[in-house]
């Protein structure tokens, strides 16, 4: 019943076996990938002949993780898996990237690649495991793709590398590092690391590359026992219409390239566009056969292309004069809007981000539902990227995927220099309005964000900025671009993002829209990113250079204490009444944790020391010698009791309410005065024994420790006695 062809071997001190012909089979293609315990199920199918009108390849890639896997039953009310997650969006993502540059142009076919975790161990993370899972499924399928592509995830534990880290392993590694390509060259990075100097990144990429080729070795046998016939795929031939195309446009195109205002370039280069197109529409009207519109759309496409790369190869000069190494003007703000805790507006040419930083308390932290289980994330970061941002109209509605993923990038630019929770112990939201783009708004949101935070008083451990870097490559000749344009990123050959400080890199990512570039490529991007982001960081620290001593006016103040574990039931009380009737009447937002930590956040002091007063009253025990302000509440012959530390009641004698005789303690106090008592000790029946006269009534000042430090003064002052001395003396 079932043509089963298996492949297996050992990577990384673990099995990978690929398996097909069992499951899905009336899928083009279709691989069960297994590695350790973890299983994930790659489908492809595309469509035989493209839409009519169709004119971009129309690729969709879906991970999607089902918590049966490791399991567990969905949380929320519908107890089923909903939208996809932020991880299955930004895995769908990581596919996507390296093998979207390998089907050839001009395939249109309506491509889909579904990939299902059936099984996680909760040991090796299912993302690797998907892609080299969606590269045998897509090598089998028949469909013109001109893989396969190997991954590997690389850790940096003890100055080594480490292949494919467990779950565990990635915890105590200086780096995340997931590596895609071909046997050949790199299509695919994506990182977070822990100031990291470029030459160890360099190495963790091609280290992951070297580790990846047994995976394509094997893909390609399994291939040559299960793949099905390729598919007669021919791109059409279009020669006449780019010379044409070339012979009406080139001129006007060059004339547009060389405007540097983005609005204005765009008119030019609509114009020699519709001068193309009135070209072929009057040959139609004289009864001439004419190509598609869609094919002279993609040939002038292309001829764009090639008049940018000539004019930077050939001349090193860039669409907006530029050299390759130069970056743009920057102008860096801090404090730009009055309510929020911290704002920054970067500005990068024609790019610019308002970067808003807000604090929190743990209430507002969020929880992450994930197959390995749910915990909390106090580190937001979302990124908005609205149309007016390039002059255009368009729909509003929920963040999609480059939105999720822009936003995570700077994520992990940023999330190696926070300080640690228990040195700050707020929540952070970062929000990033992209409002104006022509060039990597995720590296000027990574500026912008540690700008915002510092502005917020968040004490970052360094500065952080991002540039992002491009390519034109023809041959052997090649360019590589410093701050490139929104044109440069779509008309050249790279996306390649750079984010770090002044000591080292703490995210890489890089696209390849071609197949693969080699070693001695990257080395000369890193080096001219670390150069660009080393000036970057310069013109930042005119705004600020380091995290603001306060925090903001209007930001929450935390202070954290600590009570003993069976103290808590007693401070939350029963069904939480206490704990809320602190929060009520103090105004203070609690968080309590199970090791008898407690977090205490207002904007307001005294909202804070108020609750921090009450609980202590529950949770603690006064201390003997310690000042205290408390409340007479009740005056008798002998002296007066005063409530001093919450529930707490103690006696002042009469003898201890003032240095002079006190005839009756009523001249001295009544009900419901506020004063100032130590805590002298407790007498042999357990009562409390509490003084006024030893306190400064006006400055809560320790009057007896003022005196015995005033005699300890006078002592040390006086002159010692000589031998002579003290001889006649005796």
């Amino acid at each position: 019943m079932f043509d089963i062809h298996r492949e297996e071997l050992d990577w990384g001190g673990r099995t990978l076996t690929l398996e097909t012909g069992k499951m899905a089979r009336q899928a083009d293609g279709s691989v069960l990938a297994t590695y350790g315990d973890t299983k994930v199920l790659a489908t492809v199918v595309s469509a035989r002949e493209p839409k009519p009108g169709q004119d971009f390849f129309p690729l969709t890639v879906n991970y999607q993780e089902k918590t049966y896997a490791a399991g567990r039953i969905p949380g929320g009310y519908f107890k089923r898996e909903g939208r996809p997650s932020e991880k299955e969006t930004l895995v769908s993502r990581l596919i996507d990237r390296p093998i979207r540059p390998l089907f050839p142009d001009g395939y249109k076919c309506e491509t889909q690649v579904i990939i299902t975790v059936l099984a996680h161990d909760l040991e090796n993370d299912p993302d690797v495991v998907a892609m080299v899972a969606a590269s045998a499924a897509l090598t089998l399928s028949g469909v013109p793709f001109m893989g396969p592509v190997g991954a590997a995830r690389v850790g940096f534990v003890d100055n080594e590398y480490v292949l494919n880290p467990t779950v565990d392993e990635v915890k105590e590694s200086a780096l995340e590092l997931v590596v895609a390509g071909t046997g050949d060259a790199v299509l695919m990075v994506e990182s977070e690391a822990k100031e990291l100097p470029e030459e160890i990144m360099l190495g963790a990429v091609m280290f992951g590359h070297r580790h990846f080729q047994p995976v394509i070795e094997a893909i390609i046998k399994l291939a040559e026992k299960a793949a099905k016939e390729p598919r007669n795929f021919q791109p059409a031939d279009v020669s006449e219409v780019e010379s044409k195309v070339r012979e009406i446009a080139e001129a006007d195109l060059r004339a547009a390239y060389k405007i540097k205002q983005k609005q204005s370039r765009y008119e030019a280069v609509g114009a020699a566009k519709s001068k193309v197109k009135k070209y072929y529409e009057e040959l139609a009207l004289d009864g001439t056969k004419v190509p598609t519109a869609q094919v002279v759309s993609d040939v002038f496409k292309a001829l764009e292309a090639k008049i940018v790369r000539w004019s930077i190869l050939d001349e090193g000069i860039r669409i907006d004069g530029r050299d390759v190494y130069t970056v743009r003007p920057i102008v860096s703000e801090v404090g730009i809007l009055p309510r929020a805790h911290g704002s920054a507006l970067f500005t990068r040419g024609e790019t610019q981000a308002l970067v808003v930083a807000t604090l929190g308390t743990g209430e507002d932290e969020q929880f992450i539902d994930s197959l390995e289980g749910t915990y909390k994330e106090h580190f937001l970061l979302h990124y908005n990227f609205p149309p007016f941002s390039v002059g255009e109209t368009g729909r509003m509605g929920s963040p999609g995927r480059r939105e999720i993923g822009h936003g995570k990038l700077a994520w992990r630019a940023i999330h190696p220099m926070l300080p640690a929770k228990h040195e700050f112990p707020y929540t952070l939201r970062v929000v990033s309005e992209i409002l104006e783009s022509n060039g990597s708004s995720s590296m000027a949101t990574v500026c912008g964000t540690s700008l915002a935070l510092m502005d917020a008083g968040v004490p970052l451990r360094r500065p952080v900025a991002g540039i992002a870097m491009g390519l034109i490559l023809e041959g052997e000749k090649f360019a590589v671009l410093s701050d490139i344009l929104g044109d440069e990123d779509h008309l050249g050959d790279m996306d390649f993002k750079v984010a770090g400080t002044e000591q080292g890199v703490t995210s890489l990512q890089m696209d390849i829209k071609i197949a693969g570039i080699t070693e001695e490529i990257m080395k000369v991007a890193l080096t001219q990113a670390k150069d660009g982001r080393v000036h970057i960081l310069g013109e930042m620290a005119k705004a600020l250079t380091t995290a603001r001593a306060e925090l903001g006016e209007h930001a929450p103040r935390i202070e954290v204490m600590k009570i003993a574990v069976d103290k808590i039931r007693e401070v939350i009380g029963s069904g939480g009444k206490v704990i809320r009737e602190i929060v009520e009447k103090t105004g203070a937002k609690i968080n309590i944790e199970d090791d008898g930590t407690i977090k205490i956040a207002s904007a307001s002091g005294d909202a804070i020391k108020a609750a921090i007063n009450w609980i202590k009253s529950i949770a603690s025990e006064p201390e003997v010698g310690q000042i205290y302000e408390g409340t007479v509440v009740k005056v008798v012959d002998f002296g007066a009791f005063v409530n001093f530390f919450g529930s707490k009641d103690g006696l002042v004698h009469v003898s201890q309410m003032a240095n002079e005789r006190v005839a009756k303690p009523s001249d001295v106090v009544k009900e419901g005065d506020k004063v100032k008592v130590k805590l002298m000790g407790f007498d042999e029946r357990g009562k409390t024994r509490l003084s006024m006269k030893v306190v400064d009534q006006a400055t809560g000042e320790d009057l007896e420790a003022k005196a015995k430090a005033e005699r300890d003064a006078a002592r040390a002052a006086a002159p010692a006695a000589t031998g002579d001395e003290a001889g006649a003396a005796e």
